[in-house]
């Protein structure tokens, strides 16, 4: 598959909730940090689910200044590419891309439905 997901996550506006339910329904664990962008999550409310307990890369996290949502990233080589390429085929960007120099640039986009999803790849 050219462009696997590579990454998902569930945001909600109470965060620390959100770990807590999912930690109970799926036994999941979290590394709580900070994701690569302030789009993504408030700092310091997002947890990475740990990859030993999921089997896929992902996350919970959130703020009060966040919407709730459920969304998957797709891995790129280029975020930028890929979204002027939506972007080209009627959708819409959201934000980016955004994220940390020399590790790694996410950004989102809206389809022509209005389902938001994101791309991932290197800086």
């Amino acid at each position: 598959m050219p462009n696997p997901v590579v990454h998902f996550e569930i945001i909600g506006i109470y965060p620390a909730r959100l770990r807590e339910y999912y930690a109970e329904l799926f036994g999941w664990s979290y590394a709580v940090g900070d994701t690569v962008s302030g789009e993504v999550s408030e700092a310091g409310q997002y947890g990475f689910v740990e990859a030993s307990v999921a089997g896929l890369n992902g996350g919970v996290g959130g703020g009060a200044s966040l919407r709730a949502k459920v969304l998957f990233y797709v891995g790129v080589d280029d975020v930028e590419a890929a979204l002027e390429h939506a972007e080209a085929l009627r959708g819409r960007r959201v934000f980016g891309p955004d994220g940390v120099p020399g590790k790694l640039m996410v950004g989102q986009f809206t389809d022509p439905e209005g389902n938001l999803i994101g791309v991932a790849g290197p800086a």
